[in-house]
């Protein structure tokens, strides 16, 4: 084991070299200008992995590749299935990046470049923890598959389909994805659970043109006063929300859990800082860090319909829609929300005014059992590398794949992030701590050796 750490260590300036290469390609799935470099990116995700040992193949889909590439031993020690990502988001606004989002920079012990913390510097930690591993002992301690898609930033279309179809190439006793973030700076973190979540969308019309509020106001429904009705009677003034058996299926934080949240590391006064709030607010009888990844939510993301230019516009609109999102925990169905939503809503549209309700993405919530072998591996392997032990950690997120994972393939995920939440994912300035990067490389190069040692069943 020392001989792959001390590898990693003597490497550090090569692997960030080898990481800034692979952010300077501008793999934006969302937009189809940059194909080319989709398929140029995942061409290099292939010979990395070839580099690093790898059998490596890359899949067509009717969208942008998959690669796959696996390193297998001996089918009596554990097979671990890594899933990762090359996409990344548009770098948008770009006036905002101080230094470019395709030229990777380093400034203060930070590396800056779109995709170096989501996702493309934390899946690159396990390809470079596995070569090292096959430089210095020519094998791994356990077998090695590895999943990176070209989709994840646009929705994931293509992977249910590939997943149903190599299931058997596929086939592992774990997963492993480092798409998440340490609970907060120097507090490295396994997140042991993610929320669902359900979309939708409500669009309500009335007359088939706006009217003169003058003329016709107060004698017709207007859809933006209906829509906003409905909306706010969503949520009552305790926080608690008002849809009809909504929290019928919730299974509620155990006391040990809500010890655990008490005693991690949190203040109000920061928290409000970072959000730019005046203050807190949600659910009576639970504490701000436990509704914001443990409990129910149910949000509007976005409303519109009327006139919202300068000025007055006295006038009855003929339109309105509002767009809402809940976010599931253990152990609501996406399905049976999705009905109770409409209906709430529904049974709120006055005469006059048709109700259109159409329904988005959606999957179940997640939580890794806290006293799981293999979680224990990883938190051994975390504190290895960190120096401390991790916390465990639900996120307020979700990242489908790992529903996918556990209902296509039956296999459980690790969440091991490097990064940090301050780290602007999805924004201006994305960046990656190096000392956070190595320390991802060393804690993968031991999450191998730990996995090793966990029984199989027979």
């Amino acid at each position: 084991m020392q001989q792959v750490l001390d590898f990693l260590r003597n490497r550090q300036q090569t692997s960030v070299d080898e990481l800034c290469e692979f952010l300077r390609i501008p793999s934006i799935s969302a937009d189809s200008a940059y194909s080319d470099s989709m398929q140029s990116c995942a061409a290099w995700v292939r010979n990395s992995m070839e580099a690093a040992g790898l059998r490596a193949t890359i899949y067509p889909t009717d969208g942008h590749p998959i690669v796959y590439g696996e390193l297998l031993r001996d089918p009596s020690l554990p097979t671990v299935l890594i899933y990762g990502h090359y996409d990344v988001q548009p770098p948008d606004p770009l006036e905002l990046w101080t230094t470019p989002a395709f030229e990777p920079t380093e400034r203060d012990g930070r590396l800056y470049a779109r995709g170096a913390t989501d996702d493309k510097g934390q899946l690159f930690t396990h390809l470079k923890s596995i070569e090292a591993w096959t430089q210095t002992h020519g094998e791994l301690p356990v077998n090695i598959k590895f999943l990176i898609e070209g989709e994840e930033e646009c929705g994931g279309i293509h992977l249910d389909a590939f997943l149903e179809q190599h299931q058997e190439m596929l086939r592992a006793d774990v997963a492993v994805v480092s798409d998440t973030s340490q609970y907060g700076d120097g507090i490295p973190a396994i997140t042991c659970g993610l929320r669902g979540i359900v979309a939708a969308e409500v669009r309500l019309r009335g007359p088939d043109h706006d009217l003169h509020s003058g003329i016709y106001g107060g004698s017709i429904a207007n859809p933006l006063n209906a829509l906003t009705a409905m909306c706010g009677a969503l949520i009552d003034s305790a926080g608690r929300i008002q849809i009809p058996g909504f929290y019928e299926d919730v299974i509620d934080l155990t006391d040990e859990e809500r010890q655990g949240y008490s005693e991690l590391p949190f203040s109000v006064e920061g928290f409000l800082a970072d959000t730019g709030s005046a203050d807190i607010f949600g659910e009576e009888g639970w504490s701000t860090l436990e509704r914001r990844t443990a409990r129910p939510t149910c949000d509007i993301n976005g409303i519109s319909g009327g006139y919202a230019g300068e000025g007055p516009k006295t006038i009855v609109p003929s339109r309105a829609m509002a767009k809402i999102t809940c976010r599931l925990v253990p152990d609501m169905k996406p399905e049976k929300i999705l009905d109770s939503l409409e209906e709430f809503l529904r049974s709120r549209c006055p005469a006059g005014i048709q109700f259109e309700f159409h329904r988005y993405h959606g999957c179940e919530a997640f939580v890794f059992d806290p006293t799981s072998e293999w979680l224990n591996a990883a938190r051994r392997a975390v504190a290895a590398a960190f120096g401390q032990e991790p916390v465990l950690f639900r996120e307020g997120g979700s990242i489908p794949v790992v529903l996918s994972f556990k209902q296509i393939l039956g296999v459980d995920t690790l969440l091991l992030g490097w990064g940090r939440n301050s780290d602007n994912l999805h924004s201006p300035n994305e960046h990656i701590h190096l000392q956070d990067f190595h320390r991802g490389t060393l804690a993968s190069a031991c999450l191998w050796q730990e996995l090793a040692s966990v029984s199989l069943a027979d």
